[in-house]
């Protein structure tokens, strides 16, 4: 559609929010207020309280429904509800990747005592972590290095992402949960594998393609595959 056809509809507040709702379901990502901004000709973008109030209509119109608006670190999505994906999980037959006691360890202790080095989580946990669980956490973009450690050898110093605050549903690190509601990853990380499947025409393969290849990386660990929990000893 032309700028000129644009400017040809009348943009009425259902309009507007019909627009936003839209580009929230087909983007395949979050959306932050300044990208829903743009997507109005320059002269008639709605203001940052105007998409708020649009936002939180969309919101409340959906309390009821399968789908529900939450907004994380990188902005606004629309997504399924998390309590509809024992139905929803029955669409695709790829498994929902499960995660090593190990792989989840290392994850909460870099999430939860960030900055920190390799050394300072073997600590923590008293045993030596895999670079292949360091690799696989980098691959995903859930951590990365921020900086290295003033001393000899200069140890690289992780700290998680946004990416691993978007995939989790959290808007900040001050919404992490606690170590004990961190143990449910597993049950969080369904409801997610089914909006990567629905999302997977827009933003490409979903993770069930990459859980061979990190399962292996996990097992490497000499963790086994069924030691889901996350110990919070």
């Amino acid at each position: 559609m032309s700028l000129t056809q644009t400017r040809a509809i009348t943009m009425t507040p259902e309009k507007m929010q019909a627009i936003i709702e839209a580009a929230l379901m087909v983007a395949g990502q979050p959306l932050p207020i300044s990208a829903l901004q743009r997507l109005f000709p320059d002269d008639m973008q709605p203001s940052t309280s105007d998409i708020k109030a649009h936002l939180q209509a969309i919101k409340s119109r959906h309390e009821e429904s399968g789908i529900e608006l939450v907004e994380v670190a990188s902005g606004y999505r629309l997504q399924t509800k998390a309590e509809l994906s024992p139905w929803l999980s029955k669409l695709w037959e790829e498994r929902a990747p499960r995660y090593s006691r190990a792989f989840l360890e290392t994850l909460a202790i870099i999430a939860y005592k960030q900055p920190i080095t390799r050394a300072e989580i073997e600590e923590i946990r008293g045993v030596t972590v895999s670079s292949q669980i360091i690799k696989t956490l980098q691959e995903r973009e859930w951590i990365r290095i921020i900086g290295y450690r003033d001393v000899p050898g200069k140890p690289a110093i992780y700290g998680t992402t946004k990416t691993f605050l978007d995939h989790f549903n959290l808007s900040s690190l001050t919404a992490l949960p606690t170590l004990a509601e961190f143990k449910n990853l597993e049950a969080q990380e369904a409801q997610l594998q089914v909006q990567l499947a629905l999302e997977n025409s827009q933003v490409g393969p979903s993770d069930s393609e990459a859980i061979p290849e990190e399962n292996q990386a996990i097992a490497d660990d000499g963790s086994s595959e069924s030691d889901g929990a996350l110990a919070t000893g």
